[in-house]
């Protein structure tokens, strides 16, 4: 062992260590209590499509599924882009970091564009029984976490101005790109549930 460390820093930097660990320990309990809620509306949508006689509302034969694949393949892909981020920033690469996580971001707010344009021509809407209200709250409440997201990746965008930020642990950046990951896992789930099985 360097006999020039201080048994004090020793401390200081194990303390550190045990802090980080704590805080992705909290942090992956509240995503598996977010994955709770997910699967109880999975679980809602599922028994409601297979109990219902008349599941879809009158005058709809189905969605369409185009345009949706394609949102899917850009939100999955932009996992990939926030990994490639996350790569940079261990790397000490600030500015690959940077094009990187915008590039996330504009895949996301992508995804939120093309989802708002899919509501504009639905021809159903929230209160058209239990499917109209199944489909909003699900793609609704899906498109908050991407939109929650997008502002978490803007944080910690910002947060790399700041000379030196990031020397100290990457809690932030770790976090926010493993949210960015159970959002696009719940959205393959969501994808497959609502377009593929209709």
């Amino acid at each position: 062992m360097d006999s020039s460390i201080k048994p004090e820093e020793l401390h200081h930097a194990a303390h550190e260590h045990d802090e980080e660990g704590n805080k992705m320990f909290g942090f992956i309990v509240f995503l598996l209590s977010e994955s709770v809620i997910f699967l109880s509306f999975f679980a809602g949508y599922t028994v409601y499509k297979i109990t219902s006689q008349n599941w879809l509302p009158d005058g709809v034969e189905g969605l369409e599924v185009l345009e949706p694949s394609i949102n899917t393949i850009v939100l999955v892909s932009s996992s990939f882009v926030i990994y490639f981020a996350e790569r940079c920033l261990k790397q000490n690469n600030i500015s690959g970091f940077r094009i990187y996580l915008l590039g996330t971001m504009a895949m996301g707010s992508y995804f939120l564009y093309g989802q708002y344009i899919e509501w504009s021509q639905l021809e159903f809407g929230f209160t058209s029984g239990i499917y109209g209200g199944m489909f909003y709250l699900l793609t609704g409440f899906h498109g908050l976490h991407v939109f929650t997201g997008i502002l978490l990746q803007l944080i910690i965008l910002i947060r790399s101005f700041i000379p030196g930020n990031y020397k100290n642990g990457h809690f932030g950046v770790d976090s926010t790109s493993l949210f960015w990951h159970f959002v696009d896992v719940i959205w393959i789930i969501l994808f497959i549930l609502i377009y593929v099985w209709q």
